[in-house]
């Protein structure tokens, strides 16, 4: 049966729509499900967490199980996990059942986005039609992440913040449907790469052991047994993780790759690009709507600016790496973000939108891609073809990683300055203000160690033909 490629390129596109989707769809909705579940102020920030972790954490293996079972029935697999958490997420009746919904919807992605991106691949042949298709690709990404805040605060001022979960569903109900129709089936090539779990395993467990530390360290101290036994529980796995990858096979992160200058410096700037990118938008939707007093779709319709500013700077960027290299650009996005970052930093409770906020995340939405347009091409226009899908691989959960721990750490002190404010007579409002100030603070700062490690970086010049070859494998 003969399918159309472009059928085809519908199917996956809408898949990793709804994938990016869940991670902005969210934020808008925190304070009712904070409110209506009883979560913590520092047990929030897990909504988030606990799906970029998961996401992030086996992205790679996800990948591998798509090359040993086959592309499509690993693709259809992640959409069903993905759909049946998303049902759970939305019917969750405590704060740890969504979190744990939340937890496996973000593997349910690790398995269909890396799977979904390997099927377009061979779909498309090499040239002009696949760099059309994976510009339709990340722009639907892309739009997914913008329209996400916006179809969160209809869905919660309309119906509930359990619909925000639910949308899900219908969705992947009908993809699951198309997919056998519009997507060939791949052949499963025999061979000798690994299925890695036990390096997944350990690297995603010492990752949600120093995020639980962080987490913990606000309301149990740093020199409880609790938060020092969790932290070194996730210093020993993590070198458990490493020991691993040095002596399997096929491992999740090939440690040579890492040696590459442009590659490692690539994957620390969008570690900390996720890292301040996760906690801005986190502390940012809460308050619009806690501090501020806006509705959920308000706090969407001011966030489309920037989403608008990231989609303009997504065009401008590519060609301006094209003329001055990959590390003047992504120093000039660090730069915009720390601006921006700083300027939030000043909002108040009763200020002006166009003059204390809409400057900011203007500047935000600017630099955030940035960053990250020029460090995907760098981490993989320097890495050998074979190897690019691999690297690319890499970077990305480097960023989703990244944007948890950062979260953690931004929250934990944004929430324990909130909670002295109250505790020395502040109004709630000017408590939670304070926080958020502290929280940009920190992410500013994660933006100035972007801005460092950006000039540790090697100035890559790229050709067009290079660049719609780092576009192929991003």
């Amino acid at each position: 049966m003969r399918r159309s490629p472009w059928a085809t390129l519908t199917v996956l596109a809408l898949a990793q729509f709804i994938v990016v989707l869940d991670v902005t769809i969210v934020n808008v909705a925190l304070p009712d499900i904070q409110q209506d579940l009883g979560f913590t102020a520092d047990g929030l920030q897990w909504v988030i967490s606990a799906y970029t972790l998961l996401f992030g954490g086996f992205l790679l293996l996800g990948g591998r199980a798509a090359d040993l079972f086959g592309a499509r029935r690993v693709f259809v697999a992640g959409l069903v996990l993905f759909g049946a958490t998303s049902l759970l997420g939305g019917l969750a009746g405590s704060p740890g059942l969504l979190i744990a919904a939340r937890a496996v919807q973000g593997l349910g992605g690790a398995l269909l986005s890396p799977a979904a991106l390997s099927i377009l691949t061979v779909t498309f042949e090499h040239g002009r039609r696949r760099n059309i298709a994976m510009g339709v690709w990340g722009g639907l990404a892309g739009l997914g992440g913008t329209l996400g805040v916006v179809a969160g605060g209809l869905l919660v001022d309309s119906f509930s913040w359990r619909w925000v979960f639910i949308v899900n569903v219908p969705i992947v109900v009908a993809l699951v449907a198309v997919t056998p129709v519009f997507v060939r089936r791949a052949v499963v090539h025999a061979g000798d790469r690994g299925f890695d779990l036990l390096g997944a395993v350990l690297g995603t467990g010492g990752l949600l052991a120093l995020v639980y530390g962080v987490v913990r360290a606000e309301p149990a101290g740093w020199s409880s047994a609790e938060v020092i036994g969790c932290l070194a529980a996730g210093v020993v796995l993590l070198v458990a993780f490493v020991a691993v990858e040095a002596r399997v096979d096929a491992p999740l992160v090939p440690l040579r790759l890492l040696r590459n200058r442009a590659l490692s410096t690539a994957g620390g700037a969008l570690a900390l690009n996720g890292a301040a990118f996760l906690s801005m938008f986190f502390l940012t939707a809460l308050f619009l709507q806690q501090a501020r007093g806006g509705s959920a779709l308000r706090a969407g319709v001011e966030f489309l600016p920037m989403g608008g500013a990231a989609i303009a700077a997504a065009v401008a960027t590519t060609p301006l790496v094209t003329r001055f290299g990959t590390r003047p650009v992504q120093f000039a996005g660090a730069a915009l973000n720390v601006a921006g970052l700083l300027l939030l930093a000043r909002a108040g409770v009763h200020g002006s939108y166009a003059s204390e906020l809409l400057p900011g995340l203007l500047l935000f939405g600017t630099g955030i891609i940035g960053v990250a347009v020029p460090g995907q091409i760098a981490a993989v226009v320097d890495v050998s073809a074979r190897e690019a899908g691999a690297a690319s691989g890499v970077v990305t959960a480097f960023y989703q990683v990244g944007g948890a721990l950062g979260l953690a750490v931004v929250s934990t002190l944004s929430t324990s300055r909130a909670t002295a404010a109250l505790a020395s007579g502040d109004a709630p409002a000017q408590a939670f203000t304070a926080g958020f100030h502290r929280g940009l603070l920190v992410a500013a700062a994660f933006s100035v160690a972007t801005v460092l490690v950006t000039l540790a970086s090697p100035r890559l010049a790229p050709t067009q033909s290079q660049i719609a070859e780092a576009a192929a494998t991003a």
